[in-house]
């Protein structure tokens, strides 16, 4: 079977003085987010060469049905599908969730307290059904505070346009207009007369905050709150207490908020502090007392409160750390919980409020795990709570456990049904250094059995951008690879947090080469500590990640056996030129603005996957992308292809798997993501000759 060509249509473009010949410019439709909406005013020229390239990699692949469906049924095996999580005691009803052996979705269910009678208030495979629709994508289910009336909100292509419907639970009749093209949030008012929802613009961009009266037409709602700049997105939150409304408005690196009370007949809100750049900060409030976690003068964060939002006198609650980051706080009537993270690892505190004593919880002797907390109810009247953690190679456990006693009792653990021993498995901590002296954290886990002598494959994965962190949890899914002796690792890069937001700094903007050359520099480091080899790496990575991949396999090619690339973004100069995109504007902070600004486009310029390709040889590529993806447009990871196509000089595997009916997270459902990943982890088998 051939591989499908391309009609070169040649275009100048120039900016800066810069200029250069692109020959796949054609494959970017005008009507882009019109497409994203409805796939059936994709141009037939791309639809045609989406679809060849579909059939080059399902021709190319055809030798891995077998192995791929042997990776679904092993992925699926380790998941208990009749599953139910723990309940959560509201004032009238417990709450919980179910999955059933030969659902997708998810059921949730409800039961008065003191009750054995079960109400299904939502199944997610029965609305599916009667809709009659191949994406399924649920955005938020609400129940309202009388517990009557349920909000959900649904994507059915992908695109993350939501629409909230609102419904009767009693008698599951519809008892408002359906709402269109929303973020998909619902927040019901307390006297559950109104919803609040933001509104997507043109752009893709939440950027109004409407108030809905239930049971009247859409066309009376009322805007409560308008953004003006456009690299801004808003959102509304409850605050603890449920007194307060606080609408947040925020770009990645710099946020404002507004509050007013639940009980405003007209809200009217009201500034709390107006934006500063590069100052994040968040308030909530409890007891009397107004909280905020802010990294103003505390590049880490640190926690402030004060009693007056009118007069604003803050005090010092929790101080800052260097490059150990303060995290969000959880109330009770007599706790407070808080996080930190350094050196990519969480750590948890409690906070006596009498005593104003704190603690570090300690639930487990291993040395690396994810711990989280939960509240198993609403009244915050109790000292009991839902503690949990999870490793690299230990499934999660979750403890109720009692603040004040320190008594714990294991109330749920992850069961694995096909099986596993988490003797088998050996988790280590690395650093090394990077170009600049810089230590990056490594996270390695591997099977007993796997020899370190340099023979083994090796999986490293990273992400390194908007400040997000890896973290070292449990994946039963990632067993199917390390159990056939391929180690998997975590680059903890820069342009994350998991040294704080100076790690986040050093890796974005003029610094963003950083991010690559740690991922780059961990590589060479596992080579000489003998994990692996040179050619034996197999580099992975989606959406920021993919723009990393791209990056280090235009850099070091030789360092790899093969790149997996999921909804990559690597033709990411011409998406920041072009500011009608849905996030281009919110991410000048991130990555620059390279059509106000030289030095920005030069530098982006001078990385970007797309436009850094070379004539020579790179590793076997798997590339992968869904045609209602607003976030990654799926002409990049297309245009990558074509071009690399053009230019790479050696006969390794370079495929493109587009999806057609999905979005930036794949395909929906619980057997829709089993399928993406055995086919990525068939890929990988197929290229290490482990089938």
């Amino acid at each position: 079977m051939k591989i499908p060509q391309l009609k070169k249509k040649p275009e100048k473009k120039s900016c800066h003085n810069v200029a250069w010949e692109d020959n796949y410019s054609w494959i970017h439709q005008e009507n882009i987010l019109e497409v994203l909406k409805d796939g059936s005013k994709l141009h037939p020229e791309v639809r045609k060469y989406l679809e060849e390239e579909n059939n080059y990699t399902d021709h190319i692949l055809r030798d891995n049905k077998e192995i791929e469906k042997k990776l679904f049924h092993e992925i699926k095996g380790r998941i208990k599908l009749d599953d139910v999580s723990l309940p959560f005691k509201d004032i009238r009803y417990e709450y919980w969730t179910k999955t059933t052996t030969k659902g997708n979705y998810s059921i949730k269910l409800r039961k008065k307290i003191d009750s054995k009678d079960i109400e299904e208030i939502w199944n997610g495979d029965k609305e599916k059904e009667k809709l009659k629709t191949e994406y399924f994508g649920i955005g938020d289910l609400e129940v309202s505070y009388n517990d009557k009336y349920l909000g959900y909100s649904l994507d059915l292509k992908g695109s993350e346009y939501y629409t909230i419907y609102l419904r009767d639970i009693l008698t599951g009749k519809e008892i408002t207009e359906k709402i269109n093209e929303t973020s998909g949030s619902i927040t019901f008012s307390l006297d559950d007369k109104y919803i609040f929802y933001s509104k997507l613009d043109e752009f893709h961009r939440p950027r109004k905050i409407y108030r809905h009266k239930i049971g009247t037409s859409v066309k009376d709602d009322e805007l409560i709150f308008e953004e003006k700049s456009e690299a801004f997105t808003v959102g509304i939150s409850l605050s603890s207490d449920e007194k307060y409304f606080f609408i947040t408005t925020s770009d990645h690196n710099t946020s404002e908020q507004y509050y007013f009370t639940v009980n405003e007949h007209k809200p009217k809100p009201k500034l709390i502090k107006k934006r500063k750049r590069g100052i994040i900060y968040s308030i909530s409030s409890w007891n009397n007392y107004f909280y905020c976690h802010t990294n103003e003068d505390a590049e880490d964060f640190k926690i402030e409160r004060c009693s007056d939002l009118s007069k604003q006198n803050w005090e010092i609650y929790i101080g800052a750390k260097d490059e150990v980051l303060i995290g969000g706080l959880i109330f009770l009537n007599d706790w407070i919980i808080r996080s930190e993270k350094s050196n990519a690892l969480g750590k948890l505190y409690l906070r006596n409020i009498k005593t104003n004593l704190e603690e570090e919880l300690i639930f487990s002797d291993e040395e690396v795990i994810v711990p989280g907390i939960s509240l198993t109810q609403k009244d915050k009247n109790t000292d009991l709570v839902y503690l949990s953690y999870s490793s690299p190679k230990t499934p999660g456990k979750t403890y109720l456990y009692n603040l004040k006693t320190k008594e714990k009792k294991l109330v749920k653990e992850q069961e694995i049904p096909s099986g596993h021993n988490t003797d088998d498995y050996i988790v280590e901590r690395l650093e090394c250094s990077s170009h600049d002296g810089r230590l990056i954290p490594i996270t390695i886990i591997r099977h007993k059995k796997t020899k370190i002598d340099g023979s083994a494959n090796l999986l490293l994965y990273g992400y390194g951008s908007y400040g997000n962190s890896m973290s070292p949890d449990f994946s039963s899914t990632r067993l199917s690879l390390i159990n056939r002796d391929i180690i998997w690792v975590t680059a903890h890069i820069r342009g994350g947090m998991e040294r704080g937001m100076k790690w986040w700094k050093e890796g974005k903007l003029l610094n963003k080469k950083n991010t690559f050359k740690d991922f780059i520099a961990v590589a060479k480091n596992l080579i000489e500590k003998n994990y692996t080899s040179k050619g034996k790496i197999i580099g992975m990575g989606g959406s920021a990640g993919g723009l990393l991949m791209g990056a280090v396999v235009n850099g070091a090619p030789e360092l790899f056996l093969g790149i997996v690339m999921a909804v990559p973004f690597v033709d990411s100069l011409t998406t920041n030129l072009d500011h009608s995109l849905p996030l281009t504007v919110g991410e000048f902070d991130e990555f620059g603005n390279a059509k106000d600004n030289k030095d920005h486009f030069e530098y982006i310029y001078s990385y970007a996957p797309y436009n850094n390709i070379k004539k020579m040889d790179y590793p076997h590529i798997l590339i992968t992308t869904s045609l209602s993806d607003n976030r990654v447009l799926f002409d990049e990871p297309a245009k990558f292809t074509a071009k690399l196509r053009d230019y790479k000089t050696d006969n390794n595997l370079l495929l493109l798997k587009t999806e057609m009916n999905a979005g930036h997270g794949g395909k929906s459902g619980r057997d829709g993501a089993i399928e993406e990943i055995a086919f990525d982890y068939g890929f990988i088998l197929k290229i290490s000759n482990k089938i």
